[in-house]
């Protein structure tokens, strides 16, 4: 497990530093969705499948496709000019490790609080899954079709009004 995890932290790490750093927006939401890939492999690699194929579904095949399609429906033809790195990449650096920083410590945190491993209770992905289709259909299906709602809206934002000729 040491040498692939190393892979996939360097595939993340790498991904996210190349949307923080790179200037061209296409470019850096292609790069965030590598970040989101190498997140996905490394929560399969730890056996966590529910939340590994989530990110996949969720982020990789919704999320990243949509913000893509937003800045490509949305952006003007100009290009940037000069580097292709942002000049605001200390900023995004030091917001990334502070975050970075929260999180392990919230990690850490929450390892001292449970008393042994035994007490966490042992829950599957088919146990999530019938819980969706059963008891929790009703707020499964508002939460789609709030999503459909905002992608239409989205839609609509990023039409042109066309000038009608008099």
């Amino acid at each position: 497990m040491g040498v692939v995890f190393y892979i996939l932290a360097a595939l993340t790490i790498a991904g996210g530093l190349a949307t923080v750093l790179l200037r061209n927006l296409v470019h850096c939401a292609l790069a965030v969705t590598i970040a989101f890939l190498g997140l996905a492999l490394l929560f399969l690699a730890l056996d966590a499948q529910f939340v590994g194929f989530a990110q996949i579904i969720i982020y990789i095949g919704a999320v990243a496709i949509l913000v893509v399609f937003a800045i490509l429906l949305t952006r003007s033809s100009d290009q940037p000019h000069g580097s292709i790195f942002s000049r605001t990449w200390l900023m995004g650096l030091i917001i990334a490790a502070a975050v970075f920083a929260v999180l392990g410590w919230a990690v850490i945190r929450s390892a001292r609080a449970l008393p042994n491993e035994s007490a966490v209770p042992a829950v599957t992905v088919h146990d999530i899954g019938a819980a969706l289709v059963g008891r929790y259909v009703l707020p499964l299906e508002i939460v789609a079709l709030l999503l459909t709602a905002a992608t239409i809206g989205a839609v609509i934002v990023a039409m042109h009004d066309r000038e009608t000729p008099q």
